[in-house]
């Protein structure tokens, strides 16, 4: 028959070790199967495999059969990253007569603002550290300036590498 198990976790010599009573009394030569599902969170930082230590023993007789076996279980992290990107305004068309004036430091005078806002989500269902994300803007074309890039702003916690030639101009 099934029986559930009554388990305890609790640390010892600085493991933490799961104790489970498998009956008592338990006669002599009876053989048992044990199915465990275990639950372990954190994982984020222990490489890609865990390892279990299980052990079989008697608080009756102590034997010297009470030998330990090791389980590695791979660590497999899995997560959904979506990127997503405005830019507003949506369209923008200069004047045909329009030109840029040399020298000056006022935006207007460089051209319309077009804010790129992109946003990285992650879909689970892992947590994710360490994630790289490299933008690339086209800024010049025919060797002329096509987006003059301004500046670079981030919220939640993210770090940015500044681009070669940002604000260039100090505008």
């Amino acid at each position: 028959g099934q029986e559930k198990l009554s388990c305890n976790p609790r640390k010892e010599n600085g493991t933490h070790v799961v104790l489970c009573e498998l009956g008592n009394p338990m006669k002599a030569g009876a053989q048992i199967t044990v199915d465990m599902e275990l639950s372990v969170s954190g994982l984020e930082d222990m490489g890609d495999a865990i390892t279990f230590q299980l052990q079989l023993r008697s608080k009756n007789s102590p034997s010297s059969t009470n030998t330990s076996v090791t389980v590695t279980v791979p660590v497999e992290a899995q997560a959904e990253m979506e990127l997503r990107g405005n830019s507003l305004p949506a369209t923008m068309v200069l004047p045909v007569s329009w030109h840029k004036v040399e020298g000056s430091r006022r935006l207007e005078d460089h051209g319309i603002k077009v804010e790129h806002v992109y946003q990285i989500h992650n879909k689970g269902p892992s947590t994710v550290s360490g994630v790289t994300l490299r933008l690339t803007v086209p800024h010049q074309l025919g060797g002329r300036t096509l987006l003059y890039l301004l500046e670079l702003g981030t919220e939640g916690g993210m770090n940015c590498t500044n681009p070669p030639g940002l604000n260039a101009e100090q505008v």
